[in-house]
């Protein structure tokens, strides 16, 4: 049986091979996904499709080739900690852009029943 870590590692690597059912698919039908104030896409987001259509459609919103680069996975119990960095060009200039950025997750059941942003917002406004 796979480990919530394991869940979480493949959400983020079936996301970054284009595979965005897959990455859905660990969440459960009631999820509460919280992007940080003042983040481009701040809100809370309820459920998948509101997940898809509010923030992963919109990614391209924040810049282009717009990334998500986990680094590191922390386990406890239910929760999962993915630290890593957002990485896109700039959509006037090009220029590369690199923010780090802190995921918490909370599982039940296998499922994501929860997941908060933290990220310096300021610096992802400055870079896009």
């Amino acid at each position: 049986m796979a480990t919530n870590k394991d869940i979480i590692e493949n959400a983020y690597a079936s996301f970054a091979a284009g595979d965005v059912p897959a990455a859905l698919a660990v969440m459960a039908e009631g999820i509460q996904w919280a992007e940080a104030d003042r983040f481009p896409l701040a809100g809370t987001y309820i459920g998948p499709q509101a997940v898809l259509e509010g923030v992963f459609m919109r990614l391209g919103e924040i810049g282009d080739d717009f990334a998500v680069v986990p680094e590191q996975f922390v386990a406890a119990d239910d929760t999962v900690v993915a630290l890593g960095i957002y990485r896109w060009k700039h959509k006037i200039s090009g220029a590369p852009a690199v923010v780090k950025m802190a995921h918490v997750w909370t599982l039940k059941d296998g499922q994501a029943v929860a997941f908060q942003q933290h990220v310096d917002t300021l610096r992802v406004r400055e870079l896009s």
